[in-house]
Formats: structure tokens, C-alpha cells, sequence
């Protein structure tokens, strides 16, 4: 007779878990697809986090993100957990001044990794109180009245880009791909910034060492597991793969690490003057450091964000001001008829070799060519993601429950059209030539240097050189595209183009 109270056999109890992980993952998809089940969206993305992940492989998720908003509204459900908002009147709830919007798991693929942990960084940071503590001591750094201090830096590195321009392209007749131009300055003036000298991507006239290579594959390898942070967590930030494969970011760490052990090494020898008596930011990092007795990690960390986020994203803004400069001969013309009035209408004209930040700053024209850059094409164009805090957040009619990720991309944002018109699209300066008020509420509704207490750091170091540059390159040179549709655009994460062919003539 058979024992009626013998154990499952093995294969009973492998189907019996096969059913509790099945029921298990059905309840909660279940769960998860009635939470937010009011907001509209793909059907398949209310259920896994996948589609996100195939928009951000294109390298044109900004356009597809624009189009699902322009279907289903200012407020779209993106993924289980996620919805992504359009209406700029939400930026103060979504990133408000004080604490408790905190950012999501998105930012932790960002931040670099290393066989010790993961670098914490300013930008990248999720923890409130090392955020603080990042933040605090460098922020008075950032303030415009400390940046102008630094245009003599700025006014160097003109001096490089102006006589690479005149002897490679003015003499030789040749074309040059500006937007690589563009960017070889930008880094050259955060490197001019941060260590009183040029990386020579201007002498040189390409990327020395790699490094903007260095930093995109880091970016664009970053980008998908922004959406599906939990597999950048097995694929890339823990200690076995990093003895396999290396870590994360550590290549551009190892060019941060270079120039502190260098400047370290000066510092013992008391050898710390910079150029022309001016010092540059590494000097004062590494003084707050000593003066607040923090880790010398901080100096890295505060280094990294000089290098990477500082340099790219005014690259990006400068080349969307020449180009829809050079594809707009009117726009171009009016800004060149600005420039020149205002000089004459100095006394002694214009500071020379170029413009001074006082002879600028203030000019119309010059100011809404730049706020439409910023606004046509920001840096950045993901949503900022931030997660819901306790007791929930109303956006309009809208409830959104604890727990969920919301987020703001700057590119939809900037483009919504009840708040910057129906040719939001496209490049018109004229738009901020407005009156106070308006200009006032469309400035508050630009997101590209981000909003609230998370604010980019280096925005004043942006328009500075933003600033500079345009009137002194416009001033000088005659520029034409060659072909304005062989510009080419890629987003992963971070947004750049590229091909930009012009052609150079010296103005008389």
C-alpha cells in the first residue's frame, strides 16, 4: 500500500514554482498597470520599461518623445512606473527650490565607477546630504560676478581659435567642419578654467588623446541603462566586472587623476601660479578641500564635472546659435548690424582684441539668439527624472501616487507651444523680443540648465563663453554653410551634432 503523505517529487514542486512565479509576476504587472492607469500612453509601455529602451537606441528619442506628447497630451505615461510631463507651468512642483523631490535611479548610471564604488559627482548625486556637501563649498565659485573674473581665460583662448581659423582656413581656402571647432574651444576654455591650460584640441585641431571620444562612448554607452537602471547594476557597477571588463567612466577618471597628482605634486614644490598670476579653478578646489577638511575624492569629483558636463553642453548650444545663424542670413545680418552699432555708439568702441562681457551683455539681439540656442536645443534630452514624494503630487487634474518617476525632458519642454507659439520648431530669435513679462515667463519656462535647488552649476560659465564667442566670431569672419543639410544629430543623453562644413572669409 502506498504512503499517502510522501513529499511532492521534484517536478511537482518545480511546477508548484512555476505557478507562484508566474501568479506572482501576473499580479504585479496587474498592479502595476491599473497604478497609473489613468495616464495615457502605449499600451506597451505600460508594462515594461522596453520601448523607452528601443527610443533611447535610435539616438532620437527627443523627436519620438515630442511626437508621443503631440498624441496624447502634456502628461504620458512612458513606462510602468514613469510619466513624462510637456506643460513648463509644472517645472516648480517637479523641481522645486527646496528638498524632497528626489532624483531617480536614472542619475546612478551616470556617475562613474570605479574598483572602489561609484564617484559621486554634483550633477549625478541622488543622496540629499552629499549633494549638500558637493555643492556647498564650490557653489559661490559659479556665481557670475566670481566667473567674470575669469574672461582673461576666455580671451586666450580666442586668441588660439582665431589664428588656427586664419592660418588653416582663411589662407588656405579650405572648408572646416565648425562644429569640431566649436567644441575643441569649449573644452579648451574649461581645461584654460580648471587647470590654466589647454588640452591643444585647437593647436592640434582635433581630439588629442581621444578624450571627447572618451567621454561620448561613456555618455552614449550610459544612455540605455538610464531607462533599465537595475541592469546597469549587474552589466557594469559591481566588482566582478570591473575585473573583467574595467570600470565605467575610469578612463576619463584617469585624466582628471593625472592633472590633480600633477597639480599636487606642484602644490608640495610651491610652485602654484597660474597664468599671468590668474588662478584657476583646480587651485581653489583643492584649497576649499584642505580649508573644510574633506576627502580628497571631492576634488576629483568636483574636477570630473568641470570636464565632462561643463565643456560638451556649451559646445552643443554654441553650435545651434551658428548654425541656424548661417542658415538664417537675416538673423546673422541684424545680429552683425547690432554688434556694430553698439560699438559705435561707445566711446571708445568695442575692447579689443573682442568684445568684452560689459560691451555685450546687455545687447538684445545678441541675448535672444542665445536664449533661442538654449531653448531649440538644449544639452540634455531625457527627461530629468525625479521620483514622487510621500502624499503624492497634483499636476492639474492629474494625481500622481508616491513612488512614481516623473520627469521633464528639456527638448519637449522647451517646445511646448501655448508657451513659446506655434513655430516652436523652428529658430526665431524674434520671440524674446519681448516685452518684460512675457520674456520673464519664457525664460522660467526654458529647462536646459534644469530649475530649482538642482540648477546647473555652470550656466553663468555657459553664457559667458556663449557671449564672447558669437559676437567676436561674427564680428571677424564671414562664415557659409556649405550644405546646411548635411547636419547630422545623435541623443544619448547627452546631444550633439556634427557636420557643419563652412567656408571662411576674413570681413575687412
Amino acid at each position: 500500500m502506498e504512503d499517502s503523505t510522501s513529499t511532492p517529487t521534484p517536478s511537482i514542486l518545480a511546477h508548484i514554482l512555476l505557478f507562484l512565479a508566474l501568479s506572482y509576476a501576473a499580479i504585479h504587472t496587474v498592479l502595476t498597470y491599473r497604478r497609473l492607469h489613468s495616464i495615457p500612453g502605449p499600451f506597451w509601455a505600460r508594462l515594461t520599461n522596453l520601448p523607452r529602451v528601443s527610443w533611447v537606441h535610435t539616438g532620437h528619442a527627443h523627436t519620438i518623445h515630442s511626437t508621443l506628447h503631440a498624441r496624447y497630451g502634456d502628461i504620458v505615461r512612458f513606462g510602468p512606473n514613469m510619466v513624462s510631463l510637456a506643460d513648463p507651468a509644472w517645472i516648480p512642483t517637479v523641481y522645486p527650490a527646496r528638498t524632497g523631490v528626489k532624483k531617480s535611479e536614472f542619475y546612478r548610471t551616470l556617475a562613474p565607477y570605479t574598483p572602489s564604488g561609484a564617484l559621486p559627482a554634483v550633477f549625478s548625486s541622488r543622496d540629499e546630504d552629499v549633494h549638500k556637501r558637493l555643492r556647498g563649498p564650490i557653489a559661490p565659485l559659479y556665481a557670475m560676478s566670481r566667473v567674470l573674473a575669469l574672461e582673461g581665460f576666455v580671451d586666450r583662448t580666442l586668441d588660439v581659435l582665431v589664428r588656427e581659423i586664419d592660418g588653416r582656413f582663411v589662407r588656405g581656402q579650405g572648408t572646416c567642419d565648425l562644429a569640431d571647432w566649436l567644441q575643441f574651444f569649449a573644452f579648451d576654455v574649461m581645461g584654460t578654467l580648471t587647470f590654466s591650460k589647454r588640452y591643444g584640441f585647437l593647436e592640434r585641431g582635433e581630439d588629442v588623446g581621444g578624450m571627447l571620444e572618451t567621454i561620448w562612448g561613456f555618455l552614449r554607452g550610459a544612455a540605455l541603462f538610464t531607462q533599465i537602471p537595475w541592469v546597469d547594476e549587474i552589466w557594469n557597477k559591481n566588482a566582478l566586472v570591473t575585473r573583467l571588463k574595467g570600470a565605467t567612466g575610469f578612463s576619463i577618471l584617469g585624466i582628471v587623476g593625472k592633472f590633480v597628482a600633477q597639480r599636487r605634486e606642484e602644490s608640495k614644490a610651491g610652485r602654484l601660479e597660474a597664468v599671468d598670476g590668474d588662478r584657476d579653478m583646480l587651485s581653489t578646489f583643492m584649497e576649499i578641500q584642505r580649508k573644510n577638511e574633506l576627502p580628497p575624492w571631492f576634488v576629483t569629483a568636483w574636477t570630473f564635472s568641470n570636464i565632462t558636463a561643463g565643456s560638451d553642453s556649451t559646445a552643443v548650444v554654441m553650435r545651434t546659435v551658428f548654425y541656424n545663424l548661417l542658415s538664417h542670413p537675416d538673423s546673422v545680418s541684424k545680429l552683425r548690424t547690432e554688434l556694430l552699432n553698439a560699438a559705435k555708439s561707445k566711446t571708445h568702441g568695442f575692447a579689443r582684441p573682442y568684445p568684452s562681457w560689459k560691451d555685450v551683455c546687455d545687447l538684445p539681439y545678441l541675448d535672444a539668439c542665445v536664449l533661442e540656442a538654449l531653448r531649440l536645443h538644449p544639452p540634455f534630452c531625457l527627461p530629468f527624472e525625479r521620483i514622487v514624494p510621500k502624499g503624492g503630487m497634483m499636476l492639474g487634474e492629474n494625481y500622481l501616487p508616491e513612488g512614481t518617476v516623473v520627469g521633464m525632458s528639456p527638448w519637449v519642454v522647451n517646445r511646448h507651444k501655448p508657451t513659446f507659439g506655434d513655430d516652436a520648431e523652428v529658430w526665431n530669435p524674434e520671440r524674446w523680443m519681448v516685452d518684460r513679462a512675457l520674456k520673464a515667463r519664457r525664460e522660467a519656462a526654458v529647462l536646459t540648465f534644469g530649475a530649482g535647488r538642482r540648477v546647473c552649476l555652470g550656466r553663468h560659465i555657459a553664457m559667458l563663453e556663449l557671449k564672447k564667442i558669437v559676437p567676436a566670431l561674427v564680428l571677424r569672419y564671414d562664415f557659409e554653410l556649405v550644405d546646411p543639410k548635411q547636419l547630422q544629430v545623435e541623443n544619448y543623453w547627452f546631444f550633439r551634432q556634427h557636420g557643419m562644413d563652412v567656408r571662411v572669409k576674413k570681413r575687412v
